[in-house]
């Protein structure tokens, strides 16, 4: 059964983590390179675990792994066998279980919240070529490289346990029938799609969303469609469009709201502090209803939705 369903069913709302590497960074990782936060899986684990941990304690229902940048090809590329760099996307699992575990094992009142799910991420093919394209959709490939692209990926993050996949900031929607076909091959696994989105109808090819959301609506295995890594700015404008072409869940977690050259890999942190958790209670009232914050968002945002959702 689809895991994202069984928790709507008994609660209003689920909510997401926030950004992994901006945590990573904040404990003195640098993430300048290729495997980003996949990088940390393999140099520090106990901290990949950390970062999971603290966002459940801030109220987390969901925890999207450290996978995003995790293919064989990046860790083979890296000088590891095709063994190894299957043990460390496994791992990027089992690091994220392990803390939910260990968080449940310990909470006092489960009443009030579901036990949180483990999101498997899946970066599309442009977050492999860190190259910006994930925000461009303008890949030189077909849909049959894509499909064997993320073919062997998805086989390792579905054997390693994982509830759902988070198959995230997708640029295109060829790039989702692509993953949808891949996953005819996994007929027990379901996943999210959300795509980066450049306005407030555009995803970032230049389709629309409401396309996007009408074909995925008659996929059984797509758990929920949606946003992230965008401007939240456009968010409310991108949940109507979604909506209006699907009956499927609408999952949103959006950038901090300060922008991101990908030119020189910085952020400009002038932009929109403080007007997160006001925004989410919007994008629920739109309705969104699962929730959480993609780059430069932090734990404290994660309590602040909890703090209106229960």
């Amino acid at each position: 059964m689809n895991p994202i369903n069984q928790i709507l069913t008994n609660f209003p709302i689920m909510v997401l983590d926030g950004a992994m590497a901006t945590e990573l960074e904040r404990y003195g990782c640098n993430l300048n390179d290729r495997l980003w936060s996949a990088k940390i899986v393999m140099e520090n684990p106990e901290l990949i675990k950390k970062v999971h941990l603290d966002y459940f304690q801030a109220g987390a229902d969901c925890a999207i792994t450290a996978s995003y940048q995790a293919t064989i090809q990046g860790y083979q590329e890296r000088g590891l066998t095709e063994e190894e760099a299957i043990g460390l996307i496994q791992k990027s699992v089992q690091l994220a279980a392990e803390a939910r575990d260990e968080f449940w094992s310990q909470l006092k009142d489960k009443s009030t919240r579901p036990k949180p799910l483990v999101a498997a991420s899946v970066g599309p093919y442009g977050a492999f070529l860190s190259d910006g394209s994930e925000y461009r959709g303008d890949y030189s490939i077909g849909e049959d490289e894509l499909v064997a692209f993320h073919k062997d990926r998805i086989r390792v993050l579905a054997d390693a346990g994982a509830d759902v996949l988070a198959c995230e900031t997708l640029p295109c929607l060829a790039e989702a029938k692509a993953i949808i076909k891949v996953l005819k091959d996994f007929p027990e696994v379901y996943a999210w799609f959300s795509f980066s989105a450049k306005d407030g109808y555009h995803i970032s090819d230049g389709e629309k969303i409401s396309s996007c959301a009408e074909w995925l609506d008659g996929e059984e295995q797509a758990a929920a469609i949606g946003i992230n890594c965008s401007a939240p700015q456009f968010i409310e404008s991108l949940i109507k469009e979604a909506k209006s072409r699907s009956s499927k869940p609408i999952i949103v977690y959006p950038n901090s709201g300060e922008e991101y050259d990908a030119t020189s890999k910085t952020w400009n942190e002038e932009l929109q502090k403080n007007t997160f958790s006001s925004n989410t209670q919007r994008w629920h009232e739109a309705g969104a209803q699962i929730i959480g914050g993609c780059c430069r968002t932090t734990p404290e945002d994660i309590a602040a939705i909890t703090g209106w959702a229960r």
